[in-house]
């Protein structure tokens, strides 16, 4: 079965840029074109990832850089 990629997006900094950029959730989450809930977890941790288009709108709607809104990578497992 194929999955569609996703994005690991840090909620943290979500949170800041939204923030930063004088918006409240209902705001934000409008401008993105997502829902309020969906927002919201991403912003408290409870859910990581986006589908390209609405992580292209949010990243769009806040202005942002994919530096400062996608989640670090995770390093390799060291192999024995």
């Amino acid at each position: 079965m194929h999955q569609s990629p996703t994005f690991e997006v840090n909620g943290d900094a979500i949170r800041e840029e939204r923030m930063q950029a004088g918006l409240d959730r209902t705001e934000l989450a409008e401008r993105a074109e997502i829902s309020l809930r969906f927002l919201a977890h991403l912003e408290n941790g409870t859910r990581s990832r986006m589908r390209p288009r609405r992580y292209i709108a949010l990243r769009s709607a806040l202005n942002a850089t994919d530096t400062r809104l996608l989640a670090p990578p995770r390093p390799e497992p060291e192999e024995e």
